[in-house]
């Protein structure tokens, strides 16, 4: 049983007829997404707000009508995936590299649902690399204001280049050990100057479907 596949499908049973949705970016999401799109062919009526290029292509080619952010006061649910997922629902995202189109999509919906297969439970964050969206100009500077602030840090790469966030910036892949606070932390790094947006998602989820490896679904509510 692949578990990415079943939390996907899962979290689609929140959708019902008229809702405006978003469409998280990733591996996991990627099957929420093809499942929203099965529903929408068998008669399902939503609007989309991908949080990527690559999203956006997908739903378009699964026949999801996408709209702007800008086109509604409010999203109803949002699916997307995480890279950590603590006790309290706090999250880091970004390995895929959308952190930031992730965050407003969030910020602009009325419940956000994370899917997530077992792996990604932790009991404090920090494992995997906090993913700082930054500004190219002088990135290297900005990098600097980060570790002082008890990080290590490298500018993400791909193919042997920087990688270039869909709104063309970079990202910075930091560790700071176990992170004690989330909250404060996500705070902190937004006042560097130079940081675009943090991958620490801070009492924002409030769904967290979870995908086990022997085929077993668990619905976690905040």
């Amino acid at each position: 049983m692949n578990p990415k596949k079943l939390t996907g499908e899962k979290a689609a049973d929140f959708i019902t007829d008229g809702m405006m949705i978003g469409l998280g970016t990733g591996s996991t999401a990627y099957y929420a997404i093809k499942k929203v799109g099965e529903m929408v062919r068998n008669g399902l009526n939503v609007k989309a707000v991908p949080t990527s290029k690559e999203t956006a292509d997908l739903a378009a080619e699964e026949g999801i009508e996408l709209i702007e952010l800008s086109e509604v006061e409010k999203l109803d649910i949002t699916i997307d995936g995480a890279d950590e997922v603590d006790p309290d629902f706090n999250l880091i995202k970004g390995g895929g590299g959308a952190l930031l189109r992730e965050k407003i999509v969030a910020a602009a919906t009325e419940r956000l649902i994370i899917i997530v297969d077992e792996s990604k439970l932790v009991n404090k964050l920090g494992d995997f690399l906090l993913p700082i969206e930054v500004t190219p100009f002088n990135w290297e500077y900005t990098q600097k204001m980060i570790n002082k602030m008890g990080a290590t840090s490298e500018i993400r790469k791909k193919g042997g280049e920087i990688f270039v966030t869909d709104n063309d910036n970079y990202i910075l892949d930091c560790d700071f050990g176990k992170i004690e606070n989330p909250e404060k932390l996500t705070i902190d790094l937004n006042t560097i100057p130079g940081v675009v947006e943090n991958g620490i998602f801070a009492n924002m989820a409030e769904i967290v479907v979870v995908g086990y490896n022997d085929g077993k679904i668990e619905v976690m509510y905040k």
